[in-house]
């Protein structure tokens, strides 16, 4: 689990580094399967608006509904997807508190709570992660895709390796390289990130073959739209999606400052616990998992808000909720 290790161990890092909300393993393809390893999110002007809302993802066709902060609307016709669809939205939206929800007449009416701040989030970056870079795998594939369709401001490789010639030229010019040391938390910048150029059409690479590469255009507003959902989604998720292992060996240990990182004492190095503990090791011991608040954890080091107050706001008839 070296890889996986590496990516707690540069999480932690990036965390401690920047105030920024850190995630990991995030969908970064339209048409495709492109998963980037860790998304860095900087903070637009309008987080704080965003922060008060919920501290978890807002559903999309939530935000791009016709339901706005002004008079409350019939549902039905406020959703441009499939009324089931629409329905398990509102009911998301409401228990999140985005939306509020008021009954006339035997029907639903919602309205948001507070106006979605489209400017809450900034700056992209996009991780790879890629410790030992002689075990490429389809590493200049996804770097080319990434470039090409220019969802994310910036692009960089994460290795452990000594970087050399022969990889840089492996390596897009507009991706950045990074050098990390997962124990000492040490970072060079191998080669700085070109900007990506976001605010236009781009070209999405969904398969290749040594004879064939299919595309998928996208425009604009896709990634826009895309961009979005990728921030919304780092903002809900983090990067503690793990579990902790439930045996008497683990621990929730800290590095470079943030708690809750999966350790085992019996093989001493951080552990994925899904993949790789259970009774099939054989240093495991059945016990409850350790202790961790993985929220608080968050809290204190991301400018990301764990019990936001909510912006809801009551008016005539919303003491009527279905």
């Amino acid at each position: 689990m070296r890889e996986f290790a590496f990516e707690l161990a540069l999480c932690a890092h990036l965390e401690a580094e920047r105030d920024a909300v850190v995630a990991r393993q995030l969908g970064t393809a339209l048409h495709g399967s492109r998963v980037m390893d860790v998304v860095v999110v900087d903070p637009g002007p309008g987080f704080d608006r965003r922060a008060a809302i919920t501290a978890e993802t807002i559903p999309d066709p939530a935000i791009e509904s016709d339901v706005g902060p002004g008079e409350a609307r019939y549902w039905k016709p406020a959703f441009d997807i499939h009324p089931d669809r629409a329905e398990s939205v509102v009911e998301r939206a409401v228990d999140l508190g985005f939306f509020e929800r008021e009954r006339r007449g035997g029907r639903t009416y919602v309205r948001q709570t507070a106006r979605y701040p489209e400017d809450w989030f900034g700056h992209l970056l996009g991780v790879e992660n890629k410790p030992d870079l002689s075990r490429p795998g389809d590493l200049q594939r996804q770097l080319r895709t990434d470039v090409s369709l220019g969802l994310l401001d910036a692009v960089v490789v994460a290795t452990e390796s000594y970087v050399t010639g022969a990889h840089r030229n492996r390596i897009p010019d507009a991706v950045g390289i990074w050098r990390f040391d997962p124990d000492s938390g040490e970072r060079d910048v191998v080669r700085e990130p070109s900007p990506l150029p976001t605010d236009g059409p781009g070209i999405e690479v969904c398969e290749q073959t040594p004879a064939r590469t299919d595309v998928e255009p996208v425009t604009a507003a896709e990634i826009r739209r895309h961009r979005r959902r990728v921030a919304e989604r780092a903002y809900g998720k983090g990067w503690r999606t793990y579990d902790l292992p439930e045996c008497t060996e683990a621990r929730a240990e800290s590095q470079f400052g943030s708690d809750g990182l999966p350790y085992c004492a019996w093989k001493d190095r951080f552990v994925d616990a899904a993949s790789e503990c259970g009774p099939d090791c054989p240093g495991y011991d059945p016990a409850d998992p350790p202790a961790a608040d993985f929220a608080a954890a968050r809290d204190a080091r991301q400018p990301w808000e764990r019990d936001p107050e909510g912006v809801a706001r009551r008016q005539a008839g919303l003491d009527r909720f279905s």
